[in-house]
C-alpha cells in the first residue's frame, strides 16, 4: 500500500516536471513564452489606449505582436498546418478577419498600409532580398548548368498555364485580353508582391487608369488560386515523402551532383560586414532596376517592363559572371533567410489589412473558381 502511494507521487512529480519543461521550451516568435506574453499585452494594451506610435517602430511592433500570434496558432492548428500552409497564410487571413470585425483601430490599419504598400514601401524592400538571396545563393556551376533545362520548363508553363486559363475563360465568354491580364497573369505572377502589386503598377503606366483597379480584382483571383496551390503543393509533398523517387532530398538542387546548399553555406564564414556587402548589393540591384524601368529602356515593342523584371535579370548577370564573392553571396542569403523566417508574417499582415473576406467571398463564384484552376 505505501508502495502504491509513493509511486504515485512519483508520476505526479514526473508529469508536472514534464509539463513545466514543455512550457519553458516553448517558444514564439524566438523569444521564451513569457517574454514574448509581456511585450504581445504590452504592445496591444498602448494600441488599445491610443498612445502606440504610427510610425515604422510601433507599426512593426503591432504587426509582430498580431503576426506572430496568428503565425503560431497556424503551425500547431492540425489540418491546417499540413494542407493550407500553417502560419503564414493563418497571418493573412486572421489579420483580415481582425480587419473585418473593427478590432484594429483605423488609424493602426492605415499606418500597417503606409508602411507595407505606401511611401515607406517595406513590401518592396522584402521581395528585394528574397530576389537577391534566392538568385546569387545559387552555385554558379548550377545556375548556368540549369538554365537549359529551367528556362524552358517555365516558359511552357507559363505559355500552358495561359492557354488553359484562355480557352475555359472563353466558355464563359470572357475575352482572351481580359483572360490574359485579369486571371493568367496575376496568377502566373506568383502572388501579391511579385504578382498584383506590379502587374497594377504596370496597368496604370500603360493604360493611365488607377491601379487599384486592376489590383482589387487581381488580389481575389490570385488568392482563390494560391489556395489551390498551396492545397496541391502540400498533396505533392505528402505524395513525395510516400514515394521518394518521385522528388528530391530537400538538399541537392539538382540530381547527379554533389552541390548542396547547406554544405556550401557551412564552408563560408560571414561578417558583419559581409552582411553590409549584401545590402548594398541588393539595394544596388534594385536601383539599377529602377533605372533601367524608368529611363534607360521603359518599354520594349511598347510594354512596359517593371523594375524588378529587371533587378532579376541583373543579379543573374552578377550570379552568372561570378564577380559576386563567396562570402557575399552567403551573407546574401542569409538576409533572404531573416526576411522569410522574421518578415513574412509583418508582410503577411499588411497583406491582410489591405485585404477584404468579403470581396473574396463575393468572387468567388463557379465562373472564377473554375478559370483559376485551370
Amino acid at each position: 500500500m505505501y508502495g502504491s502511494n509513493s509511486d504515485e507521487t512519483e508520476d505526479h512529480f514526473a508529469m508536472t516536471n514534464a509539463r513545466q519543461t514543455l512550457l519553458g521550451s516553448l517558444k514564439v516568435y524566438g523569444l521564451p513564452w513569457p517574454l514574448f506574453a509581456g511585450a504581445f499585452f504590452i504592445i496591444l494594451f498602448t494600441a488599445y489606449k491610443g498612445a502606440l506610435t504610427t510610425d515604422m517602430t510601433g507599426t512593426i511592433a503591432l504587426c509582430i505582436a498580431i503576426g506572430a500570434i496568428f503565425d503560431e496558432i497556424g503551425e500547431r492548428l492540425p489540418i491546417w498546418n499540413s494542407y493550407i500552409g500553417g502560419g503564414i497564410p493563418m497571418a493573412f487571413f486572421g489579420t483580415a478577419l481582425l480587419k473585418q470585425f473593427g478590432v484594429v483601430p483605423q488609424k493602426y490599419l492605415d499606418s500597417i498600409n503606409g508602411f507595407i504598400s505606401g511611401d515607406v514601401g517595406f513590401l518592396t524592400f522584402f521581395i528585394v532580398f528574397l530576389i537577391t538571396g534566392s538568385i546569387l545563393s545559387l552555385d554558379r556551376r548550377i545556375l548556368l548548368r540549369s538554365f537549359a533545362g529551367y528556362i524552358p520548363a517555365i516558359l511552357g508553363g507559363v505559355v500552358v498555364s495561359m492557354l488553359f486559363g484562355i480557352g475555359t475563360a472563353s466558355l464563359f465568354g470572357i475575352s482572351a485580353s481580359d483572360a490574359a491580364i485579369r486571371y493568367v497573369l496575376p496568377i502566373m505572377g506568383g502572388g501579391n508582391g511579385g504578382g498584383a502589386v506590379p502587374l497594377s503598377q504596370i496597368y496604370e503606366q500603360v493604360t493611365r487608369q488607377p491601379a487599384a483597379n486592376y489590383y482589387a480584382f487581381a488580389i481575389i483571383i490570385l488568392t482563390i488560386a494560391n489556395v489551390m496551390c498551396i492545397l496541391a503543393g502540400a498533396l505533392l509533398d505528402k505524395l513525395g515523402e510516400r514515394f521518394p523517387n518521385l522528388t528530391g532530398d530537400k538538399k541537392t538542387l539538382m540530381r547527379n551532383t554533389d552541390s548542396d546548399v547547406s554544405d556550401a553555406e557551412e564552408k563560408v564564414s560571414v561578417t558583419i560586414k559581409d552582411l553590409g556587402g549584401a545590402l548594398l548589393i541588393g539595394v544596388g540591384a534594385y536601383v539599377f532596376g529602377r533605372m533601367f524601368s524608368k529611363i534607360i529602356l521603359p518599354t520594349i515593342f511598347g510594354a512596359a517592363i517593371h523594375q524588378f523584371a529587371y533587378m532579376i535579370l541583373f543579379v543573374v548577370l552578377l550570379s552568372a559572371t561570378g564577380i559576386i564573392p563567396a562570402n557575399i553571396r552567403t551573407a546574401a542569403k542569409r538576409i533572404q533567410s531573416f526576411m522569410t523566417n522574421n518578415c513574412s508574417i509583418i508582410v503577411m499582415v499588411g497583406m491582410g489589412v489591405d485585404f477584404d473576406l468579403m470581396e473574396l467571398v463575393s468572387a468567388s463564384s463557379l465562373q472564377n473558381v473554375i478559370v483559376a484552376f485551370m
